[in-house]
């Protein structure tokens, strides 16, 4: 396939990702515009509304200034003072994020990935632009540089993750940015690069497995909370129309939630506020923002406690007997099954190392990512600390990944012949 094509198919792509993103706001903002206020008020205001919603899942701060009569009744220290929004409603960005590795992987596969990865970041940095541009108001103000940047820099995360994941799965001699990526793979020590993808495989996997265990979480919370959410909901007097603008900024606010989840399992927890936390040792809280998703928030200390922290460190384990010892899985002899039982005892211990390393890093970010500001006075702290996250993802999942990979090093250096008896 040309060039051309491949950049027009990917600008075209991110163009349509990114009006759905806005239109998924914006509807529900023009059926409150037509039914709540009876088309008497300025529709611009709620494309502006809409714009900033975008910007805001992609991780651009906005500043507020509330008018008089609402920051009254918020009736929190500085809600009359222009105050920053940092919280990113990561749902927007999740979109953005899978549209952009689908557009990194058929570009890669067509062998032109640097033609439509950049053509995709382009787009998403010039719809930005244009959305910093016309969403700014007295009321409301996104910084144009984040708005640039920012949505491009997420749409970039796709693009390569994509790019690079479709030139790990099948060389594309006609891609000259893979050909370039496999040219330095090969100069590096074969060892060495076998050890990072190892360590890789096994704390990313750990990573998106506690993920994937606090989601499961989440979805029990919001089942056996749901008479809450939805009485809180109903508090609120939002109405039919409200209603689904509202459940749209929950449904964008739900991999946040996910994320929190996790740094609950890890142990460290997070805040809805200065001076709260909610973690397995117990929850405290103060007046929480009227979200009715907050209603599933768990109350008193939860059933195990801090033996949550079992699940990072049995996750490690599973990864590093899997990645390191499924050579052997079916093979008698030494030889054919693979080098990790003829590698040093230290081999596994680092590999387990360099796997919690990649966890807390994965795991840091995205709490870092999923928390902010969300509003004045002490909603100024919201979400989990991203350290204290990433030190204890790295050490849990390290010490399962390291009892692991050496589980499967001493398995693999049994005799043969015991092995094969197996």
């Amino acid at each position: 396939m040309r060039r051309t094509t491949i950049a027009l198919l990917a600008a075209l792509e991110a163009a349509v990702s990114a009006l759905i993103g806005l239109g998924v706001v914006l509807v529900p903002l023009l059926v409150v515009w037509a039914v709540h206020f009876g088309l008497a008020v300025d529709a611009a205001a709620f494309f502006r509304a809409a714009a900033d919603l975008w910007l805001l899942g992609h991780g651009v701060d906005l500043v507020l200034q509330l008018d008089p009569v609402t920051a009254e009744r918020m009736a929190l220290p500085g809600a009359g003072d222009p105050f920053p929004i940092t919280i990113a409603l990561l749902g927007f960005a999740l979109a953005s994020v899978a549209v952009g590795r689908r557009i990194g992987r058929r570009s890669a596969a067509a062998g032109h990935s640097i033609t439509g990865s950049v053509s995709a970041i382009v787009v998403y940095a010039l719809v930005g632009a244009v959305l910093g541009l016309a969403a700014a108001s007295e009321a409301a103000s996104a910084s144009l540089w984040q708005a640039i940047a920012l949505p491009a820099f997420v749409m970039a995360i796709g693009v390569v993750i994509g790019a690079v994941l479709e030139t790990l799965r099948e060389a594309n001699l006609g891609d000259l940015a893979g050909g370039w990526v496999r040219d330095r793979l090969d100069e590096l020590p074969p060892a060495g690069v076998d050890a990072v993808r190892r360590a890789a495989r096994i704390g990313g996997a750990a990573a998106f497995g506690v993920l994937g265990v606090a989601a499961v979480l989440v979805a029990a919370l919001i089942a056996v909370d749901y008479a809450t959410i939805a009485g809180l909901s109903q508090s609120l007097g939002a109405g039919v129309d409200g209603g689904i603008l509202l459940t749209v900024v929950e449904l964008a606010f739900i991999p946040n939630f996910v994320i929190w989840a996790a740094a609950w399992l890890l142990g460290p927890g997070f805040a809805i506020g200065a001076g709260t936390t909610v973690a397995p040792g117990g929850t405290v809280l103060g007046p929480i923002p009227g979200v009715p998703l907050l209603g599933a928030l768990p109350g008193d200390a939860p059933m195990l406690g801090v033996l949550w922290l079992l699940v990072p460190v049995v996750l490690g384990f599973a990864g590093a007997w899997f990645v390191l010892g499924r050579d052997g899985a079916s093979v008698a002899s030494t030889e054919a099954r693979g080098d990790v039982g003829s590698e040093p005892w230290w081999y596994p211990v680092a590999v387990g190392a360099a796997a919690g390393v990649v966890a807390g890093i994965v795991m840091g970010l995205l709490a870092w990512w999923s928390g902010g500001a969300a509003g004045p006075g002490r909603l100024a702290v919201v979400g989990p600390d991203p350290w204290a996250v990433a030190l204890v993802a790295a050490a849990t999942v390290g010490v399962g990944a390291i009892a692991g990979g050496v589980a499967a090093w001493m398995r693999l250096r049994q005799p043969a012949h015991e092995y094969a008896a197996r």
